[in-house]
Formats: C-alpha cells, sequence, structure tokens
C-alpha cells in the first residue's frame, strides 16, 4: 500500500502536528463506507463516515476535512446537493464523487459545481488511493499557500528582491492577460508550479479550475487517461467513462509540469489539440472541444531536445510562444534568507514548535551555499533544522552536513570550466551517498523518484 501522503497544512486540519489529512466518506452502503474508513485509516488519516447528506452536513458544521468522498446516488440527499452544500460551507474543501452511474452530463455537472474528480464503481483500494493522494496533494498545496500569505501578506516566492524574478514576475503579469500558451523553464525546485498557479490568478480565467498534470509520474497508458479521458474498456480496468484533466480545465488553465517526458505519441495528440483545441478520449471516436490555456514547464533544454530527435519540433514552437526563465535561488542570493525565514515559520508551525530563528552562523552558511535543488532543497534544510533543534535558534548544528562541506570536489561553485553534466552527476554522487533511501536523496535533489532513477541511468551511477 505504501506510505501514507502526507498533509502539511495548519494544525486545525489535520491530526497531531496538521500532517494527516481529515478525510469524510460518505455512502449509504454500509460495507463500501466501512472498507474505505478501514483502508484510509490504515494510511494514517483521520476519518470519519456518514451515510448520507444530512449527517455529512453534521459533520461539516462540527469539524473541518480537507478531503469528502461522496457517494453520487444517496436517498436523502444527492452526492451533487451535497458537493454544492460542502463549497458553500467550506469553499477550500475539496470533493471527490463516486457513482456506479458515470455519464458524460453527470460528470460535466460535478466538475462546474466545483468538484475535483469524479471516480467510476467498481474501483480497486488502490485506485482510490491514487486518486485521493492526488487530491491531497492539491489540498497540501491550497493550505501551504494560504498560511504563507497570512504569514507575510503575499507569495514569498513572488516577494522578490532579485532584479532578474522581478524582470520575470513583470512579463508573466502582462502575459497572463492573454490566451497565449506560456513556456515555463529553469531547474528542478525553483518554482515553475508557483509562478504557474500566479500566472492563472493574475489572468481572466481565475474563476476557473487551474489543472496541475505532472508529466513525469505516470505510465504512458495513465497519463494519455488523465489527460484525455478515456471510455469504457479501452483498456485494462477502464470499467467506466471518466473524463480527462483537460475537460476537467474547461475555461480555466491547465499546467503541464515536465513536458519533456511526454512520450512521441503524446507529444502527437498534445499538438493536435493545441492546433484545434479538440480530442477524442482514449478508446473514443467523439471529437471533445475544450477552452483551455496552456503553461507547459521543463527542466530540460527542449532545444537540445528537439536537436536530438527526443521532441517534436513543431510541438516546441507551439509551446514556445512565450518563454520565461524561472532564475535558480544561486542566481537570486538576495531572496535566501527572507525565503529561509518563511520556511522555519512554516516549518515551526507543521512541527507545533514556538517561533523559531536562525543564528547569525546558520544564516551565512545558507546565504554561501550553491543550493542545487534550489527552493526545495532550501525548504528540506529548514524541515530538518526545525525538527532537529533543540533550541530556539537554529544552529549550524541542525542543518544538513551538504552546507559545511569543503574541497575542490564538494565547493559549493563550481569552477568555470566544469561542464553541468559533470557538476550534477558529482552532486547526485554525494547526496546518494549521504542519504539511507532513494526516496531521502530524490527529496534532497528536489526531484521526485523517477528523475532520480533516469539520471542515475543517463550518468551511469550505480
Amino acid at each position: 500500500m505504501g506510505a501514507a501522503v502526507k498533509f502539511h497544512g495548519e494544525p486545525a486540519l489535520g491530526g497531531a502536528g496538521g500532517k494527516m489529512a481529515r478525510l469524510l466518506i460518505v455512502d449509504d452502503e454500509r460495507n463500501i463506507r466501512r472498507s474505505l474508513a478501514t483502508f484510509f485509516t490504515s494510511l494514517g488519516h483521520e476519518v470519519q463516515e456518514a451515510e448520507n447528506g444530512p449527517q455529512a452536513i453534521a459533520a461539516l458544521s462540527s469539524a473541518q476535512f480537507d478531503l469528502v468522498l461522496t457517494d453520487f446516488r444517496m436517498a436523502e440527499m444527492t452526492g451533487l446537493e451535497l458537493l454544492r452544500e460542502v463549497k458553500r460551507r467550506s469553499p477550500e474543501t475539496l470533493v471527490v464523487l463516486m457513482t456506479a452511474f458515470a455519464t458524460i452530463e453527470n460528470a460535466v455537472e460535478a466538475m462546474k459545481s466545483g468538484a475535483y474528480d469524479y471516480v467510476t464503481k467498481p474501483f480497486s483500494l488502490e485506485q482510490i488511493r491514487h486518486t485521493v493522494d492526488r487530491v491531497l496533494q492539491m489540498r497540501s498545496l491550497q493550505v501551504e499557500n494560504r498560511t504563507l500569505r497570512g504569514a507575510i501578506g503575499e507569495e514569498p516566492m513572488l516577494a522578490s528582491r532579485s532584479s532578474a524574478m522581478r524582470r520575470l514576475l513583470e512579463t508573466a503579469r502582462q502575459a497572463a492577460a492573454s490566451d497565449a500558451t506560456i513556456l515555463l523553464t529553469g531547474e528542478s525546485g525553483t518554482g515553475k508550479n508557483v509562478v504557474a498557479r500566479q500566472i492563472h490568478q493574475w489572468s481572466g480565467r481565475t474563476a476557473h479550475p487551474f489543472v496541475a498534470v505532472n508529466c513525469t509520474t505516470l505510465s504512458e497508458e495513465l497519463l494519455e487517461s488523465e489527460l484525455f479521458g478515456h471510455m469504457r474498456g479501452s483498456f485494462t480496468g477502464a470499467v467506466k467513462d471518466k473524463p480527462g484533466r483537460l475537460e476537467a480545465a474547461n475555461g480555466g488553465t491547465v499546467f503541464l509540469d515536465e513536458i519533456a517526458d511526454l512520450t512521441s505519441t503524446l507529444q502527437t495528440k498534445f499538438l493536435r489539440f493545441l492546433q484545434e483545441q479538440s480530442f477524442e478520449r482514449v478508446g473514443g471516436e467523439s471529437t471533445i472541444h475544450v477552452d483551455a490555456r496552456i503553461i507547459a514547464a521543463s527542466n530540460r533544454d527542449l532545444e537540445a531536445e528537439v536537436a536530438a530527435h527526443r521532441f517534436r519540433e513543431d510541438l516546441y514552437y507551439r509551446l514556445n510562444v512565450i518563454t520565461l526563465r524561472v532564475p535558480p535561488l544561486r542566481e537570486r542570493r538576495e531572496d535566501i534568507l527572507p525565503l529561509a525565514q518563511w520556511l522555519l515559520r512554516l516549518a515551526a508551525m507543521r512541527n507545533a514548535r514556538p517561533e523559531l530563528s536562525l543564528s547569525p552562523e546558520a544564516a551565512a552558511a545558507l546565504e554561501h551555499y550553491r543550493w542545487p535543488g534550489n527552493v526545495r532543497e532550501l525548504r528540506n534544510a529548514i524541515e530538518r533544522g526545525a525538527v532537529l533543534t533543540r533550541a530556539d535558534t537554529i544552529a549550524p548544528d541542525d542543518l544538513p552536513d551538504s552546507l559545511f562541506r569543503t574541497g575542490a570536489e564538494s565547493t559549493p561553485w563550481a569552477a568555470p570550466s566544469e561542464s553541468l553534466e559533470r557538476i550534477e552527476r558529482e552532486h547526485i554522487v554525494r547526496v546518494l551517498s549521504a542519504s539511507t533511501t532513494l526516496e531521502e536523496a530524490a527529496d534532497t535533489l528536489g526531484i521526485n523518484v523517477t528523475t532520480l532513477w533516469r539520471k542515475r541511468k543517463l550518468y551511469g551511477i550505480e
């Protein structure tokens, strides 16, 4: 089953320390309700049950939930009616509808009413877990952004002192007013997803969905279904018709992260969508038209990918209407300490710690480190310090050893003659040697395990 999704939010919205998600499961079939409750409890979540809509509303009156997982057809109140009531009472609570009677009309109506997703019965526990994991990741981002805004008034990634970052944001705000496709480039962990979300907020589409899809995390078949939807029987496990994320984003914005990882087949299909704003579901014949603005992101050089025949040239030029490079943290060094202080406040809240501060020595170490993992690596370092410190001040001993390594091989600033590939390989080797698991190494590097596996294969790292 794997580890539970960790929910990073306000303590009031989770379990101890705010690290569990709080789920409300609503279904008038007791066996289904109990099975789901037992399963998600075993994954570490806090689960409450309701057998009908009125019971669910009573539960919502006494507690806040991160996710409501509800059946569509119930006697006292339908799932759609409950959805609308949930969104009225708690707009930020995400809702997933479950039904054995899936229709395109129901799916469209559910999405318009504010449902985050729509799953069809029968489903396996792993299928529903995959859906819930994805929903809770979105919930985590929502709460973290809200906590951030409450802490300092606006998104710290965007409250930059860096001239390069300010120029980027000025161009992004101007581009947001149009429907032009935007390509965000930059290293992993620089905050391309934050910039994409802000462009959506600045645009005229802000009242409609912002849908993020990571092109790295799913197989070709699953990613195709995730993007375009599928018809019943189109592949093993496709027991019902299901709309895709492009349909869910109608009127809004689709953010495709790591678009260079699209297979050639999906590149072709997505190119057609960019050209015509239309597509067919997997296994379907009916053409679906969708009005969605596309923001794509990549940490790889797409021109080089085109030259190496790994990425379609015509797709690249379709994406490359407005290109914005998000600068790495080492190029916005004046932002390191403000970001670190914000992250420290957030980490203290997540870990139920009193207000924490950085010692002068720790602050100096943060300022002088190269941060190859960018903001993600900084966040991990701060999180470690907040957890390990026994005082109210983060000292150098509380920070990762990698910040203090000396010598030519591990110096934070590379010599001008070194290639980027050699620098990256050596850094990956160092992080792997200092980590106990691949997951820990990937987290430190600010990438996912799949990307780390690919880079190990590319560089011949055992």
